[in-house]
């Protein structure tokens, strides 16, 4: 006999807290299900914010300590959104930082896009971001920070990257954010990720955070940068401008994403 939808969807978080992540795949084989109906628990799972949907899957909801991999299946449309949005506070012959994340390749992928910017300088921790802008004709000049490379993270930390960050002046330092939350700010899980951003945001004009629904409200354990910190919030939150009413920060609200037809 087929299990009730609340039975499955008990099962599959029941795996996601035992393995921290699922795939459709092997649900349909372990519930006697078709992939399709999978796909419909893992979307009302992921709309009562239990679980994050990936390509082929899920994971648990914790985006923060994700694996880079899983990480970059999580909220893509929104964080191309936010990288849209993003770009319009950039103007031609500026400097930036950019630290690791998927939502700031999102961000540097969509600065390749938009060639009346040219020329740009950027300053990266992040080979991915440096590849993505680094390519011959691109009109973006790329300075990568150095240091020890940190596979988790897919970036350079450590003593060697904050010192070469500190070499540089930018006008914008557009970082990612773990966790962000209007009475502590902008929070990482890593301390060597937590110092590269706060050395990014020291040597720059203006620091904007990008920073998906999935990371608001939350703290992590080691701070980039407090509240007042901050400039500018780019987000999908659609109460982020009342949450952070108090703070000198400008609120630039990404549009939603459109609406993906349902089975």
């Amino acid at each position: 006999m087929r299990e009730f939808a609340q039975e499955r969807q008990d099962r599959i978080l029941s795996g996601l807290k035992e393995h921290g992540r699922v795939e459709v795949a092997g649900l349909a084989v372990a519930l006697g299900v078709s992939e399709d109906t999978v796909r419909r628990d893992l979307r009302a799972l992921a709309a009562a914010g239990h679980v994050q949907k990936t390509h082929g899957g899920a994971v648990a909801v914790d985006p923060a300590r994700a694996s880079w991999a899983d990480r970059q299946d999580l909220a893509v449309d929104e964080k191309a959104g936010i990288a849209a949005a993003a770009v319009q506070l950039v103007a031609p012959g500026q400097t930036l930082m950019l630290d690791a994340g998927s939502t700031v390749l999102a961000f540097a992928r969509a600065v390749l896009l938009a060639q009346h910017l040219r020329p740009l300088t950027v300053v990266t921790s992040s080979v991915d971001v440096a590849l993505a802008l680094g390519e011959r004709g691109s009109g973006v000049t790329v300075h990568v920070t150095g240091g020890a490379w940190d596979a988790r993270s897919r970036s350079l930390v450590g003593p060697a990257a904050v010192a070469g960050t500190a070499r540089y002046r930018a006008d914008w330092a557009v970082l990612g954010a773990c966790a962000l939350h209007p009475r502590v700010g902008a929070t990482s899980v890593d301390l060597l990720d937590a110092e590269v951003k706060t050395a990014m945001a020291a040597g720059s004009a203006r620091v904007a955070v990008l920073a998906d629904s999935s990371k608001h409200g939350t703290t992590a354990p080691y701070l980039v940068a407090a509240p007042d910190g901050l400039d500018v919030l780019v987000t999908d939150v659609p109460d982020a401008a009342e949450q952070w009413r108090g703070h000198d920060v400008r609120v630039v609200l990404a549009p939603a994403p459109a609406a993906t037809p349902t089975s």
